[in-house]
């Protein structure tokens, strides 16, 4: 009896020598075990060493293995054969240029995650000295679900308003944000917002909600993304009909 095998088609894309991306089909054996990455890594190393994508740790820790499985974005380290069927087409994530067949440019996720400034920012009048900022558990809730994003762009690649307006911020960086806007350790709330409630912010969200259903961690950035919208509206009504209200 023949070993039961799997075909991947695959997309192929080397900007150098193919003027338009085209697909190409792998054999590859079946183990109950093996997620897409695992066939991936077989057809790298036995079938075609040419094939480029991205991938480390196999643990659906550093993201970098983020691909379009039969039309989902999807960790390739956590999509099960078995949950597919014996036809699997494996694609770069949707949105972004291709740098060479599954492995996408990343330069605009990475510039907007910096506008956003994903690190807290101390109280001007906090001397670079001070002894450890502590917090209570009910501090650490406040914002601890939006620490496990890992960056793996699986959001961008759902996000129906990142492929109709590329100047949208996106779920991951507003939802780093909000990460931080609500750590009790922070005093850079005003900078961030400033980015992110901006048209090109928030307000471009019209909440899907497909980012939180792909996400592989459940940080659910639609919820973030909601949350910034109802901060952004109290702080817009305290400015122009609440003056004398403080932030």
């Amino acid at each position: 009896m023949s070993e039961r095998r799997v075909s991947l088609e695959v997309l192929r894309y080397d900007p150098e020598t193919d003027s338009e991306p085209r697909f190409q089909r792998y054999p590859v054996p079946y183990h109950e075990e093996w997620v897409v990455l695992d066939a991936l890594n077989y057809i790298k190393d036995h079938l075609d060493t040419t094939l480029s994508y991205r991938w480390s740790c196999h643990m659906a820790v550093c993201g970098s293995c983020g691909m379009m499985v039969n039309g989902e974005p999807v960790l390739a380290c956590k999509a099960f054969l078995r949950d597919y069927p014996d036809e699997i087409r494996v694609e770069p994530l949707l949105h972004f240029p291709i740098e060479r067949d599954l492995v996408t440019v990343i330069d605009d996720f990475m510039a907007k995650l910096a506008r956003v400034k994903p690190y807290l920012i101390p109280a001007r009048d906090e001397p670079a000295s001070a002894a450890e900022r502590r917090q209570t558990p009910a501090e650490l809730k406040r914002f601890k679900q939006y620490t496990l994003c890992i960056n793996c762009m699986l959001c961008y690649a759902a996000c129906p308003e990142y492929g109709l307006m590329p100047e949208f911020l996106g779920p991951a960086a507003i939802a780093l944000a909000h990460r931080y806007n609500r750590d009790s350790r922070d005093a850079g709330r005003d900078e961030r917002q400033e980015i992110i409630a901006a048209n090109e912010g928030v307000w471009d969200c019209s909440f899907v909600g497909a980012c939180s259903e792909v996400c592989p961690k459940h940080v659910d950035p639609a919820g973030a993304l909601q949350q910034v919208k109802i901060a952004s509206t109290v702080d817009w009504y305290k400015e122009h009909l609440m003056p004398w209200v403080k932030k």
